[in-house]
This record gives structure tokens, C-alpha cells and sequence, in this order.
């Protein structure tokens, strides 16, 4: 009977929570500016680890994080209500940061890993146990073409085939930057793992 009531609860909660989605998101197409505000301020948290993730650094993530917004809000009409709104959100941001790096043709194959783990070695400046946070400053690392494989095929679920049309290339590579970007993040996870063993 318990677990019945806490169902009925959670059903509730989640109607709730999509009934104020609706009228928030009314508002905003109506172009009310405090729903607006209010819509950046319940999503930007979540969308802004998006951003990090497909960005190099803080400043780059705050770009997209804005130029993605202003993409969401000139096209809110054109949410169907079908699915939830905030992959909905989601799938803009990871397109906004694909046509990025489409427009600055770095999504080409790319070089010798033991070049590209020097050059990071060299920015490696990271302190604590291995978390979530440590992994998003680990990704943010990577080489363009290695992040963007690494996201789209770990956070957002894409297989190698669709990631390929995405990014106009093929399966292969999109397997061998898979490959490559994963030995990169175990080699960083190790150096970090020695320099936490000599602090302690």
C-alpha cells in the first residue's frame, strides 16, 4: 500500500511539474520576459554541464550556453509536447555546438595520440579524487574531434553509425576517436591517480 501511495504521489508531482512547463513555456512564446527569466534559471544549470562538456574552457561553454538559449526561445514554438522538454532543450544544445565546430573544420581525423597527451600533460592542473567534475575537466582536454565522438557516443547515447552522418565521417573514424579519446582519459585519470598519491 505504501509504495502504491508514493506512486500516486510521484504521478502527481510530475503532473504538476509539467502543467507549470506548459504555462511557462506559453509564456515565454507570448515573449513575457519574467517567463523567460524564469526558464534560463530553472535550465541553465543543467544545459551549462552540456556546454562545458563540448567546450574547451568556462568562456567558450558560456558562448554556446547563451547562443543556444536565444536559439530555444526563437523556436519554443516548435516544441510538439512530445517527448520531454528538456532533452528537447538538449538536442538544440548539442547541435548549436556541432555546427560550431563544423564552421571551424575540426572534425577531421587527427594526430598522434602521444603528441596530444604531451600537450595536455602540460595543462593538467587538477586536484582531488576522481568524480564527475574531474571527468568534465578531463573531456574538456580532449582534442575537438575525440570530445565531440566521446560525448555524443557516452552522454548522448548515438551509435557510431549515426554519429558518422552526423559528423560526415566515417564509422571508423568515429570508432578510432572513440578508442583513442578513452586511452587519452585513462592515461590523464592515471597521472592524476600518481600526483594524489604523492600529495597524501
Amino acid at each position: 500500500m505504501a509504495s502504491n501511495s508514493l506512486n500516486s504521489i510521484d504521478i502527481l508531482v510530475k503532473s504538476n511539474q509539467i502543467e507549470n512547463d506548459k504555462q511557462l513555456i506559453n509564456d515565454c512564446i507570448l515573449g513575457k520576459s519574467e517567463a523567460q527569466k524564469k526558464l534560463y534559471l530553472k535550465y541553465s544549470p543543467k544545459m551549462m554541464v552540456v556546454c562545458l562538456r563540448y567546450s574547451s574552457n568556462k568562456q567558450d561553454a558560456e558562448d554556446l550556453l547563451q547562443e543556444g538559449f536565444l536559439k530555444i526561445f526563437k523556436g519554443l514554438n516548435q516544441y510538439k509536447w512530445e517527448g520531454s522538454f528538456e532533452g528537447w532543450m538538449r538536442k538544440i544544445f548539442v547541435n548549436t555546438a556541432l555546427a560550431k565546430f563544423r564552421n571551424k573544420n575540426k572534425l577531421m581525423p587527427i594526430v598522434h595520440i602521444d603528441n596530444i597527451e604531451k600537450h595536455i600533460d602540460e595543462h593538467l592542473n587538477i586536484e582531488g579524487n576522481i568524480d564527475g567534475k574531474l571527468l568534465l575537466k578531463l573531456v574538456q582536454l580532449l582534442p575537438d574531434a575525440y570530445k565531440i565522438v566521446f560525448n555524443l557516443y557516452v552522454f548522448e547515447g548515438y551509435k557510431h553509425k549515426e554519429i558518422a552522418a552526423m559528423l560526415n565521417i566515417t564509422e571508423g573514424t568515429s570508432k578510432s576517436n572513440l578508442h583513442d579519446a578513452r586511452q587519452i582519459l585513462q592515461n590523464l585519470i592515471r597521472v592524476h591517480s600518481k600526483i594524489a598519491n604523492l600529495n597524501e
